[in-house]
């Protein structure tokens, strides 16, 4: 088949229904209507002579040709906007596009003042946008361009990925004033242990970073709630027994308005590292270096 024959526009689709698993939410993605990204679906199909997807349940799951042909074509995409990105000079201080990064909420909370003070100088017309992002899906989202970098612990991910590390913490604990376990300002293991635990997780199962280290030593706490954000952890440990572990530098940020104790972790933990991550042919992109740097200035702030 010769490349003429192919509309561009339908590959983009085709890659986005693919990591979305389905057509509604590409549409959402790529703006379009739902029937405008089925027509663009259907006519990929015809050329193809293959379904490409098939409905299983509420996902359009892929088809063993589409399977081969995602990481050739994601690549080649992410080369063209390399490419074209290349042609163009970029000037922070007139440069006028949105950034999409993946972070998690307690990285805005400490990342995104900073990148908004520096932005207001260097680069006004330059907005941000910030996503909680499935780790499965984080590789497949930078080569597509859908996001621009993301920061996580450290992940396993494939050498289309660079990563650098931007940030390391020291855990701590978080406990209500007045906490029957604080005895002299301090919290020592046997307490940490007794007591019940707030873990913050975007999966519904699986042991938090503490935990993990915690099963190294031989020892085990107990989680009385799994929650997704750190503002309610907060919030339920100033009214109750339960302790929290996080990061301490956001600790000391988050809990001020509700009078919380932060402690440090009663154990020798390694550090909590963040690391940003980018595609590998967005390494030399003037734009994503800025923005790389930019990063990694207000992670040290």
């Amino acid at each position: 088949m010769h490349i003429s024959r192919v509309d561009l526009n339908l590959l983009v689709v085709f890659e986005t229904i693919y990591t979305e698993e389905g057509i509604s939410k590409a549409a959402e993605r790529l703006h379009l209507t739902q029937p405008a990204v089925s027509h663009a679906l259907s006519r990929l199909r015809d050329l193809l002579e293959d379904p490409l997807f098939e409905r299983q349940g509420y996902k359009m799951v892929p088809t063993p040709l589409a399977r081969r042909l995602i990481e050739p074509l994601r690549q080649s995409l992410t080369q063209i906007g390399s490419l074209l990105n290349d042609a163009q000079v970029f000037d922070p201080a007139t440069a006028q596009r949105n950034y999409v990064i993946g972070l998690r909420d307690f990285m805005e909370s400490t990342a995104i003042p900073p990148m908004l003070e520096a932005l207001s100088i260097e680069s006004p017309r330059v907005s941000l946008a910030t996503a909680r992002v499935d780790r499965r899906k984080m590789e497949s989202e930078l080569a597509s361009g859908a996001l621009d970098c993301a920061v996580d612990m450290l992940l396993p991910v494939s050498e289309q990925v660079k990563f650098a590390r931007v940030h390391a913490d020291t855990m701590a604990v978080v406990a209500r004033a007045g906490h029957p376990a604080i005895v002299g300002g301090r919290l020592d293991l046997d307490g940490y242990l007794a007591h019940g635990h707030v873990l913050v997780s975007s999966r519904r199962s699986g042991p938090g970073f503490e935990d993990l280290e915690l099963q190294r030593m031989g020892l085990q706490r107990r989680v009385a709630l799994r929650c997704q954000f750190h503002f309610a952890a907060c919030r339920t440990v100033s009214q109750t027994d339960l302790l929290l572990t996080m990061p301490q530098s956001y600790a000391k940020m988050a809990n001020q308005q509700f009078g919380n104790q932060v402690l440090p972790f009663p154990a020798t933990l390694p550090p909590y590292d963040a690391y940003m991550y980018w595609h590998a042919s967005m390494d030399n992109d003037p734009a994503n270096r800025w923005l790389r740097e930019l990063m990694l200035r207000s992670f040290h702030n």
